[in-house]
C-alpha cells in the first residue's frame, strides 16, 4: 500500500475527479490536505470578477482535510496568499510514505518544503509552467538557480506535457526523474454528456438568438488580458466569415471594452459564467474553440481538453501549454503565433474553408484527449513511486 500525502491550494473541478480516482486504486491510500476551501463556498474570483461556487461535488469520494489558513487575504494571486503554520505537523500525522505537492510558490509550501525531513519521506512534484517564452539577464539567471535549487528538494517530479517537460529539464530536474502524467480532465463526465449536451445547446442557440445555420465559433473563459479575447474578436471581423457566428461565454474586466467593439457587429453574441454543469452544453453549441492566450499564463489551457472531450474543432496560440501536445495541426485544429491577429484570422478563414473537414477535426480530437485522462495521470504516478523504492 502506497500511503500518499497530497497538498495543493484549493478544491479545484480538475484534480478533485482524479482524487477520487486515485483513491479507488488498491494499491493507493491517498490524503488531500487543502490551504484554502475556495470552490465549494462563495466567493469572488479575481478574474472572473465575480463570486462563484461550483455546482459540481468536489469533496466527495476521498479522504481530505482543510489545514487553517490564517492569510488575511487568501488566493492563489499572491505569495502570502497560504499561511498554514500547522501544514507540517498535521501531515506527518497521516505518516504518509510520500508527499505529492501540487503547488510551491506560496509562503506556507516554502516553509514546509525547508522544513520538511525528504530522507525519510521523499518528496514528488507536479506543475504545469513552461518557458516557451524564453528570458535573459541576470534576474533571469537568479531565477533559474533559485528554482532548480527547489526542484532539488524532490525525489521525482511529473510533468503534464512537452513544454513543462523542458521547464524541468531547464532547471536540472534530470530526465531519470521525470514522469509523464498528463493534464486532463474528467473525461468521462463530458463523454457521458455529450449527447445531452448537443440537445441542450441546439435550445441554447435559439436563446441566445444566434442563426440556426450558423456556425459558431466559441471563446470560454476569463475576459482577461492575457487570455486575448480582443485579439479573437479583432481576428473574427478581420475573417469575415459568410454564416459563422462568434460567441463569448464568461465575465472578466474586459467585458464592457468587448461588448464597446462588438456592438457594430450583428454576428458577434455573450453569454454569462457557466458553472460546471453547464460546461458540456457550452462546448456542445460551438463548431470551433478557440484560445488565443499571449505570456506566459497559460500554463496548459485546460479549456482545450474539455473542448475535445465534445469533439471539437480547437484553435490556440503557440503560447498555449498544451498546443505542443493536444493540436495536430490540419487534423483536429491549428496553431498560430500569440498575438498575431492577422495570423488568427487566417486559422478562421482556414478552418471554415470546408465544414465537413472541421467535423472531422473535431473527432479526431475525440480520439487524442483519450489518451489524456486521469488513467494516464494516475500511471506516471505510480510510475514515480516505483522509482522512489529502487
Amino acid at each position: 500500500m502506497n500511503k500518499i500525502a497530497i497538498i495543493t491550494t484549493h478544491p479545484i473541478q480538475y484534480y478533485a475527479p482524479w482524487f477520487r480516482s486515485l483513491a479507488q486504486e488498491k494499491d493507493f491510500l491517498i490524503k488531500v490536505f487543502y490551504l484554502w476551501d475556495f470552490g465549494i463556498t462563495q466567493q469572488v474570483d479575481q478574474g472572473f470578477k465575480q463570486s462563484i461556487q461550483w455546482d459540481i461535488p468536489l469533496l466527495s469520494g476521498y479522504n481530505y482535510e482543510f489545514v487553517p489558513n490564517q492569510s488575511l487575504n487568501p488566493g492563489t494571486h499572491h505569495f502570502w496568499g497560504f499561511q498554514n503554520p500547522s501544514l507540517v505537523s498535521v501531515v506527518e500525522s497521516f505518516q504518509p510514505h510520500s508527499v505529492l505537492l501540487m503547488c510551491y510558490n506560496y509562503a506556507s509550501i516554502y516553509n514546509f518544503i525547508w522544513r520538511w525531513d525528504t530522507r525519510k519521506v521523499p518528496l514528488i512534484f507536479r506543475g504545469d509552467s513552461h518557458r516557451i517564452l524564453p528570458r535573459t539577464g541576470i534576474k533571469e539567471w537568479m531565477r533559474r538557480q533559485f528554482i532548480s535549487l527547489v526542484y532539488s528538494q524532490f525525489s521525482a517530479v511529473l510533468y503534464v506535457g512537452k513544454a513543462n517537460y523542458n521547464y524541468y529539464t531547464y532547471h536540472g530536474v534530470s530526465p531519470k526523474n521525470l514522469f509523464f502524467s498528463p493534464h486532463a480532465v474528467d473525461n468521462n463526465r463530458f463523454f457521458s454528456q455529450s449527447q445531452e449536451a448537443m440537445k441542450q445547446a441546439k435550445l441554447w442557440k435559439q436563446e441566445l438568438k444566434i442563426p440556426e445555420d450558423h456556425a459558431v465559433i466559441l471563446f470560454a473563459g476569463k475576459f482577461e488580458s492575457k487570455k486575448r479575447p480582443l485579439d479573437l474578436l479583432q481576428a473574427f471581423i478581420q475573417s469575415n466569415l459568410p454564416k459563422v457566428s462568434l460567441l463569448f461565454v464568461g465575465s472578466g474586466s474586459l467585458e464592457n471594452e468587448l461588448r464597446l467593439q462588438a456592438k457594430n457587429h450583428s454576428s458577434i453574441y455573450f453569454a454569462p459564467f457557466q458553472n460546471q454543469s453547464q460546461m458540456p452544453r457550452t462546448y456542445a453549441i460551438a463548431d470551433l474553440v478557440v484560445l488565443p492566450s499571449y505570456g506566459a499564463w497559460e500554463t496548459w489551457g485546460l479549456v482545450i481538453n474539455e473542448a475535445m472531450c465534445l469533439s471539437r474543432a480547437v484553435i490556440a496560440s503557440n503560447h498555449v501549454g498544451c498546443a505542443q501536445d493536444l493540436i495536430h495541426s490540419n487534423q483536429n485544429g491549428l496553431v498560430f503565433p500569440a498575438g498575431n491577429i492577422s495570423a488568427l484570422a487566417n486559422c478562421l478563414q482556414k478552418a471554415f474553408l470546408d465544414f465537413e473537414k472541421l467535423k472531422r477535426w473535431g473527432e479526431e480530437s475525440r480520439n487524442i484527449i483519450t489518451n489524456y485522462s486521469y488513467i494516464q495521470a494516475t500511471q506516471g504516478l505510480r510510475s514515480a513511486i516505483n522509482h522512489l523504492k529502487i
